[in-house]
């Protein structure tokens, strides 16, 4: 879609094209439906108990989408200033619709959040709101922006703690009704912060040729062999948490296996950056750190229905 096209298109064709270059629903409804059923399914399993109704499930997805979509429109407002100066090809710098819209979408996504929350299990809305009421300090940087800016690994563990808050609501959808937390669910919330840095370095570590003016990355900040060494621990960590969830469901090394499936091509492929950081070997790295974490979740929830006791 041209400029001119886009200025002459409704609303509802401006956002479309809107999701497809900052919220790619062919994307993020497949990986967020298997992190929300996963998490779900593995409560469920760490419990002992029989998998929930598929109202949990649905629950699960509708709020985890809800939470990811208005991370992203939080990042379209810490971001506005070095969009309008360094990136101005984006769809909000370029005009294609306008922050209000967004933020208002954003906003207007509570209701329907809320309502499935509360329908499932009134204990379920609190841990949503949990999550909104971290999301809104994320949404002022803790009202320490300039210092957090100055330290991008307070920044990361401080942005990153959403992700086990957000697993603590999606695997809620099963232990809030049945009125327990499974034994060993905190391995399950470990591996969810650790593979949210995962992500994020993954997204952040870039080639040289690749680095902007204006625009922050652990690559920049930390220098390529240390982002690389902090990725590398956040997987490692994650790949721990993983194996310790194997054992309290009573599936180590079946679990283990499913996880080295993956692991081993990503220390391939990040092992294969640090030696050429070019663009290609940073979309892989990329890719890899993505798949990783899908692998995580779903041999967490799935991997011990493969097999007998290991």
């Amino acid at each position: 879609m041209t400029g001119q096209a886009e200025n002459e298109a409704s609303v509802l064709a401006r956002l479309w094209v809107y999701q497809s270059e900052r919220f790619p629903l062919i994307q993020t409804v497949p990986l967020l439906g298997a992190f929300s059923a996963a998490s779900v399914t593995a409560s469920a399993r760490l419990a002992e108990r029989q998998l929930p109704g598929v109202d949990a499930y649905l629950v699960a997805f509708l709020i985890v989408m809800v939470f990811f979509w208005q991370m992203r429109a939080l990042d379209e407002i810490k971001d506005a200033e070095i969009d309008r100066r360094y990136r101005p090809e984006r769809p909000i710098p370029r005009g294609l619709v306008s922050l209000k819209l967004i933020l208002w979408l954003a906003g207007a996504a509570v209701v329907p959040a809320a309502f499935s929350a509360y329908a499932l299990s009134p204990g379920v809305l609190y841990l949503v709101l949990l999550v909104w009421a971290w999301l809104g300090l994320m949404a002022f940087e803790f009202f320490v922006p300039d210092f957090l800016r100055k330290s991008p690994g307070l920044y990361l563990v401080s942005h990153m703690a959403i992700m086990p808050l957000i697993d603590l609501v999606l695997t809620g959808c099963e232990w809030v009704p049945a009125g327990s937390v499974p034994e060993g669910i905190w391995t399950f919330l470990l591996m969810s912060f650790c593979n949210g840095c995962v992500i994020e370095f993954g997204r952040k570590v870039w080639a040289p040729e690749q680095e902007r003016e204006g625009v922050e990355t652990y690559s920049s900040s930390w220098g390529i062999s240390r982002s690389l060494t902090a990725l590398a621990v956040a997987t490692g960590v994650a790949f721990l948490s993983l194996v310790i969830c194997g054992f309290y469901l009573d599936r180590p090394l079946v679990t283990a296996f499913c996880g080295l499936v993956f692991l081993l091509p990503f220390a391939f492929v990040l092992v294969d950056f640090a030696r050429t950081p070019d663009r290609k070997r940073q979309k892989r790295l990329e890719t890899l750190s993505g798949l990783w974490v899908l692998a995580c979740y779903l041999a967490a929830a799935f991997a011990p229905s493969l097999g007998g006791q290991s």
